[in-house]
Formats: C-alpha cells, sequence, structure tokens
C-alpha cells in the first residue's frame, strides 16, 4: 500500500489566490480515481525554500492525500504536469511513500 501525498499552492507563481474551484475540481478526480481523499485544507501548510540567488521563498499549501495498492508513475507524471498547468506553477511536488496498514 501507498501514500500519495500532493502539495497543491494556495497562489500562483504571480501571488494570485488559486481559485477554489480549481481545489474541487483535484479533490473529485482524486476520489473519483482512487474512492477517496483526506484533504489537510483547514489551516494551511507553510512551504519555503531557497533559490540560486539566495532568497528564501514561502508558499501556503494545501495537502491532498490518496492511498493506492500500486503507483502508476506515468499516469502520477501526467497528472503532476497538468495541475502544474493549471496552478500556473513551475513545479508541483507529489510524494508517495510505502506504508503499512494497522
Amino acid at each position: 500500500m501507498h501514500l500519495i501525498q500532493l502539495f497543491l499552492p494556495m497562489y500562483d507563481n504571480d501571488g494570485a489566490a488559486i481559485p477554489q474551484a480549481q481545489f474541487r475540481q483535484v479533490r473529485d478526480e482524486l476520489v473519483e480515481r482512487f474512492g477517496g481523499l483526506t484533504a489537510y485544507s483547514r489551516a494551511p501548510a507553510s512551504g519555503f525554500w531557497q533559490e540560486p540567488e539566495g532568497d528564501t521563498v514561502k508558499d501556503d499549501l494545501v495537502v491532498y492525500e490518496v492511498m493506492a495498492d500500486a503507483i502508476d508513475d506515468a499516469w502520477w507524471g501526467n497528472y503532476r504536469q497538468t495541475l502544474e498547468q493549471r496552478f500556473r506553477q513551475e513545479s508541483i511536488v507529489i510524494r508517495a511513500q510505502a506504508i503499512r496498514l494497522l
């Protein structure tokens, strides 16, 4: 079993808020494909990274999680690219880890 996490930014690269409809669309797509979803959206997570020029950048994020028996790398790669276009981002992080249900 795998836990897959999507880190979705609340603002695009120009600082404009991402419409809530975008988040609902992703939620609906993931629920349809995986049968469920956990959303961490009430208090956004904060991400920080350092630009090559040395500036520290902050991003407010919503985290969506799904569970799957197997990971379809091709599907996830295409979906990540779709999300990067929709959310107007250079890169969106999607990560997966093996889990054991207790």
